[in-house]
């Protein structure tokens, strides 16, 4: 099976080539980085993929800087959807599958909702990068059958995101937590925590062992607060620091968040396997960055 892997050194894309070298390299892997093909040219995604031979396309390119989109609305829209459904223009030639990593970002307008969302749920965006990437998610699907689309959300990996220089939420609040004695995180924001190793495994049991096309929520279990998530990582370590609870509105950003994008997994369960918690993952995250004695002043 040849599979071909865009985004490759990104946070995800790095965990999918460890968890394939880590099963023994079941499929023949080709990791595209961006000097390879730039999607945010156009044209270049049917010239280079055209001219390749593959099985299955894993995308995990996309334009993640919420803020910034607000202001760059045709960027985001070129990399997150008009390149995706060229994507699935391309699969659809070639009789291949295209996996899609998308976001719980697609969600956030049902301002009451205390569920966990599904697959059959309603997109509500409430920013351009969640349009964005809602609109890359109607664009393929109306481009190929052979299309699935995995949700992530509020992604932690060793890796690190390069939108984010190298780090991740987690990575944040050990630093801010060290460097003062009290920090302030939202606690009217919802959502589900990830670790994307974790998500890298699902997905590469999901391209071997075959896959409907369809939506697919690949998170960790459970539904938290980012500030209930800051308070379980500075907890766990022991950092000498109060975590206060506020609202989003006291931290004011250019682009509005959703209040409630936490994602039900259930359905990734049942057919690829368990998710772990969060609280499993964030143990393991830590564990792997070498945090298990507690950070050092």
């Amino acid at each position: 099976m040849k599979v071909v892997l865009l985004g490759a050194n990104g946070q995800l894309g790095q965990d999918l080539q460890q968890a394939h070298a880590q099963a023994g390299r079941p499929v023949d892997l080709r990791p595209m980085g961006r000097r390879e093909l730039d999607v945010s040219t156009p044209g270049a995604v049917e010239q280079t993929l055209g001219a390749m031979r593959f099985d299955a396309l894993v995308n995990c390119i996309g334009y993640h800087k919420t803020d910034e989109a607000e202001d760059h609305a045709k960027v985001a829209l070129r990399i997150n959807a008009h390149a995706v459904r060229e994507m699935a223009r391309v699969c659809a030639a070639k009789r291949a599958h295209l996996f899609h990593v998308s976001t719980d970002y697609v969600f956030g307008g049902d301002a009451e909702r205390r569920t966990p969302l599904r697959e059959t749920d309603a997109v509500a965006p409430v920013n351009v990068y969640g349009h964005s990437k809602a609109k890359g998610e109607e664009l393929a699907a109306g481009a190929l059958e052979n299309l699935v689309i995995v949700r992530v959300a509020s992604l932690f990996g060793v890796a690190g995101s390069k939108s984010k220089g190298g780090g991740n939420f987690v990575e944040t609040i050990i630093r801010l937590a060290n460097e003062r004695s009290e920090i302030k995180v939202v606690q009217d924001q919802v959502m589900s925590p990830t670790s994307s190793g974790d998500v890298a495994r699902t997905m590469l049991r999901m391209l071997i062992g075959g896959c409907d096309g369809g939506i697919y929520h690949v998170v960790n279990t459970g539904a938290i607060s980012w500030f209930e998530f800051a308070l379980e990582i500075v907890r766990r370590l022991g950092i000498d620091a109060t975590v206060t609870p506020c609202t989003s509105a006291e931290f004011p950003a250019r682009a509005k968040r959703p209040g409630y994008s936490a994602l039900d997994n259930r359905k990734a369960r049942s057919r690829f396997g368990e998710l772990a918690s969060w609280k499993d993952a964030l143990g393991r995250y830590l564990r792997a960055k070498g945090y298990a004695d507690g950070p050092r002043r």
